[in-house]
């Protein structure tokens, strides 16, 4: 990783790496470009993280920039609050989404709080990286999606990096935040590969949704591990011409990106790996039929979990949604 930023630095910056690398190169920037940029977490140092996203940042920033905690994710947070009113920019790893949880009490009632509390006195530049969603066959606890419960907390940002391009320069605008920012990574897609100049700044701002592929019959609207199987959804469908969005920024939501896309098309389908009953995608229908109603030709349909506890590996291909299940929703939506 040291070679291919001294690349970088000599202008030979064009690279193709996984998302996972891409993670560790914009990191590796944001602890070389701040010294007050620290990382904390369970196995992310001297093991690199559970899926080397931290790989070789420990030996080469030192202990004490890259710090493997206990296994506490309420100490790590409660730490890493404690560390940005002293003007550290902590980033955190949450080794796994289902192991979020005990942190929930110290993001919802302290980190979300804190600048509210302070009347935008004290800054929370805290970023928890959360590796999400399933498609690894996993054991229980290791394949959540739950990105509602941080989007529904007023005072955090909530975004979800879907390519290494975007991981790349997403983790480094995550750290620049003055507010606190969840950060999901789709772990299935970790070792999906792409090119990166990784010289300039970035080519798409944090807040922003994007079009990642035209279209001018019907909007499907995804985030994160569905991007891709959407964007193969659309390219499987000889019958429409189908737009894609990659939302990226979950809260706030793009919604100027989202509703002029959908009164373009005139219809629109979201899909999210997370149970559909209480998703996130309830929120952006209900926002987009207020905004949209006239121009839609028919309702706004959802694809995602179902209202089950994820299941067993051996049957996680029948709870996730698929590129079949996408474009039945398609078909659902031109029946009308």
């Amino acid at each position: 990783m040291t070679e291919l930023l001294s690349d970088d630095v000599q202008g030979q910056s064009a690279q193709t790496l996984t998302l996972a690398k891409a993670l560790n190169a914009g990191m590796r920037r944001a602890l070389a470009d701040d010294p007050q940029v620290v990382i904390m977490g369970e196995d992310v140092g001297k093991l690199g993280g559970v899926f080397r996203v931290t790989d070789g940042l420990q030996k080469e920033f030192g202990e004490d920039r890259v710090i493997d905690t206990p296994l506490a994710e309420s100490a790590i947070i409660g730490t890493a609050i404690g560390m940005a009113l002293r003007g550290y920019r902590p980033i955190c790893e949450i080794q796994f989404d289902g192991f979020v949880f005990p942190a929930a009490d110290q993001i919802i009632t302290q980190l979300a709080k804190m600048p509210a509390r302070s009347q935008g006195g004290i800054e929370m530049p805290v970023v928890i990286r959360i590796p999400c969603g399933g498609g690894i066959g996993a054991v229980e606890h290791h394949s959540e999606s739950p990105e509602a419960y941080f989007t529904h907390t007023a005072g955090l940002r909530v975004v979800a990096c879907s390519n290494p391009v975007d991981a790349y320069w997403m983790i480094q605008q995550a750290v620049e935040c003055p507010d606190p920012v969840i950060f999901f990574e789709p772990k299935r897609r970790y070792w999906d590969k792409a090119a990166i100049d990784l010289s300039g700044s970035a080519p798409v701002p944090f807040d922003k949704a994007v079009v990642v592929r035209p279209g001018t019959d019907a909007t499907l609207l995804a985030y994160g591990p569905m991007v891709k199987t959407c964007l193969e959804a659309a390219e499987a469908d000889e019958s429409h011409s189908l737009e894609v969005i990659d939302l990226r920024t979950l809260s706030p939501l793009d919604t100027e990106t989202i509703f002029e896309s959908v009164n373009r098309t005139g219809r629109c389908v979201i899909v999210h790996e997370a149970p559909v009953f209480g998703g996130l995608g309830g929120e952006i229908a209900a926002r987009v039929t207020e905004a949209c109603f006239y121009r839609l030709e028919a309702p706004v349909l959802r694809v995602g979990g179902f209202a089950t506890p994820y299941p067993p590996s051996r049957l996680e291909d029948h709870y996730l949604p698929d590129l079949d299940r996408v474009l039945d929703a398609v078909d659902r939506t031109f029946a009308w």
